[in-house]
């Protein structure tokens, strides 16, 4: 009787399609849980059978070539895709044990919940202070201290209160564009999110605006779960916990970031990182 010895490239090969990671290191908990999530933008159908698990208090990064889907997957988990017309999902997706894609979950409560920044930054035409304000305010605070205090708080949570904080009243428009995207995750923090979207915070940032926001996001991560969507590999294996390689509308593979950047299980993923396509 003959033996069939597997090697290790095909061991890494059967491997790289099992995308959790209990076996390799204690696992957080799950907070976001998405189960073959498929999605199509009327026949175009963008995600492909998408298994993947957000865990608490760690930033997961998704890299890929533009229209991999990696957008796409980011606004599915507010629901903000559902803002496109001819947009029809399966599978699921669950936050803390709950559906998103139930009707029974109300968008306004999700998003409470889960926050979003933009690659663009986009503070309202109000006041600093207002940018900040307006959320809790939406949902009922009124009172002038407590609102005080949740302004303060946010914004020295984004690192900005030092350079703000004599300038509450002016338009944040007046702000620089590494300032507006810490005023826009300090208005994102003021409604006290669990879990924070970010879609290429940096990729309209010079490089020292860039590296406060990543100073601040491995900050941030130490109380809230973070997913970022980034083309910059070494931000993603500078900032990230694990990393998912999305590839033409599917995961590739999702591993801990040091090893898709040292060892990679997909060749794929390898030529990607070092350049040799995307």
């Amino acid at each position: 009787m003959s033996t069939v010895t597997i090697g290790p490239n095909e061991q890494r090969k059967q491997q790289s399609n099992i995308f959790t990671l209990e076996n390799i290191q204690p696992a957080k908990k799950a907070i976001f849980d998405t189960q073959e999530l498929n999605l199509w933008y009327s026949d175009a159908h963008a995600l492909k059978g998408i298994n993947l698990e957000i865990r608490e208090q760690e930033v997961t990064a998704i890299i890929g070539p533009s229209g991999c889907g990696k957008s796409t997957y980011l606004k599915t988990l507010n629901r903000m895709v559902e803002m496109i017309p001819g947009v029809r999902t399966s599978g699921v997706v669950t936050y803390k044990g709950r559906s998103i894609l139930d009707r029974s979950m109300r968008v306004e409560e999700l998003r409470t919940h889960v926050g979003m920044v933009f690659q663009k930054a986009n503070p309202f035409p109000k006041s600093i202070y207002e940018n900040i304000a307006y959320g809790p305010r939406i949902h009922g605070i009124r009172n002038k201290k407590i609102l005080d205090e949740i302004v303060e708080r946010s914004l020295r949570q984004a690192y900005i209160w030092d350079e703000v904080k004599d300038r509450l009243s002016e338009n944040a428009y007046g702000l620089s564009g590494g300032q507006q995207q810490r005023l826009c995750i300090a208005r994102c923090l003021a409604i006290e999110p669990e879990v924070i979207l970010m879609d290429e915070p940096t990729s309209a940032l010079d490089p020292q605006s860039t590296l406060r926001i990543e100073e601040l996001i491995r900050e941030l991560k130490k109380d809230y779960s973070i997913v970022i969507v980034t083309h910059n590999m070494q931000q993603a294996a500078r900032i990230s916990d694990r990393t998912a390689f999305f590839l033409n509308g599917e995961i590739v593979e999702f591993d801990l970031t040091d090893r898709i950047f040292s060892n990679p299980s997909d060749q794929r993923t390898e030529d990607y990182i070092a350049g040799r396509f995307g």
